[in-house]
């Protein structure tokens, strides 16, 4: 049979990459895993194409980096990209917490820059506190993973501490409180006259008490 006015040309291996890749991420509920890998095997494909446009770009002469272009592809930022990519450095029981909604993205990227034996320590300190990192905490680990201070007793350190959101606080309306102090006293000025007075109080006794 012949076939008029056409030209069958075989995908090559790096296309059918591109391909596989642009049709999986059409799907709902993709796991953050599922992106990052998604978005690396694009962008290695790319980068061993060279931007040639006859299988990558619609525009001749396109000089965007491979992120911009994967990016572009999929109407993100390139920060999305270089953010979701890093992900596939974290070991598989980390990322799979990442896809639990157990670590969020943005600590879960900070964690990925942790060398392989530090991640395997924060893992055994996640497991047996039962917590995970915040941002904050991730950072400085981070950032002592990349001076090499950071060992299992760091890790335990940073994440056995009390977290901002986890501390106790006592509300009081202010309104119970302005009988108490001149008019214009602000919130802070009363919370510290308040500690003031408890601090000097608690002297009292102690010295009472050492009698």
């Amino acid at each position: 049979m012949e076939y008029l006015g056409c030209r069958i040309t075989p995908l090559d291996r790096d296309r059918a990459i591109i391909t596989l890749v642009d049709s999986n991420l059409q799907r709902e509920n993709i796991l953050p895993s599922e992106r990052a890998f998604a978005y690396k095997m694009k962008s290695e494909a790319m980068k061993r194409q060279g931007f040639r446009t006859d299988l990558t770009s619609s525009q001749v002469g396109t000089r965007l980096r491979t992120d911009d272009k994967v990016a572009q592809g999929f109407g993100v930022g390139r920060m999305t990209v270089q953010r979701f990519i890093r992900l596939t450095e974290l070991i598989p029981p980390i990322l799979q917490m990442v896809d639990e909604g157990k670590i969020a993205l943005t600590p879960a990227v900070e964690l990925s820059f942790l060398k392989k034996d530090e991640q395997e320590n924060l893992l055994a300190t996640m497991e047996s506190e039962e917590a995970t990192p915040s941002l904050s905490q991730a950072q400085r680990m981070k950032s002592l993973s990349q001076s090499g201070r950071l060992d299992m007793d760091m890790i335990f350190s940073i994440m056995t501490e009390e977290k901002e959101n986890q501390k106790e606080t006592l509300k009081i309306n202010t309104s119970r409180l302005k009988k108490y102090f001149p008019k214009n006293t602000t919130p802070k000025q009363m919370e510290d006259a308040i500690i003031k007075l408890l601090e000097r109080e608690l002297q009292r006794k102690r010295n009472r008490d050492s009698r």
